[in-house]
């Protein structure tokens, strides 16, 4: 989809953007656009270097926590 752009397209969508947001207000939208981009980035590196939750539970332990009594969760019929 994105292929049959031309160098001329890119040009026409960034004077659309000029258009709409304004030359004073891009600045702003683009420090916003880097500090979401950190707070991301920052957040994925977070998580790879945490454990999951879990990981040392036994997964035939999971399996069997997963499973309901069918005695508790059944509602009583009249």
């Amino acid at each position: 989809m994105l292929g049959n752009l031309s160098g001329w397209h890119f040009v026409i969508i960034l004077f659309i953007i000029l258009l709409l947001f304004g030359a004073p207000k891009l600045p702003a939208l683009a420090k916003s656009l880097g500090q979401s981009a950190r707070i991301l980035r920052k957040e994925v590196s977070n998580d790879a270097d945490k454990p999951a939750e879990g990981a040392d539970v036994d997964p035939a332990v999971k399996s069997e926590a997963a499973k309901a009594d069918p005695a508790k969760t059944d509602p009583e019929k009249p």
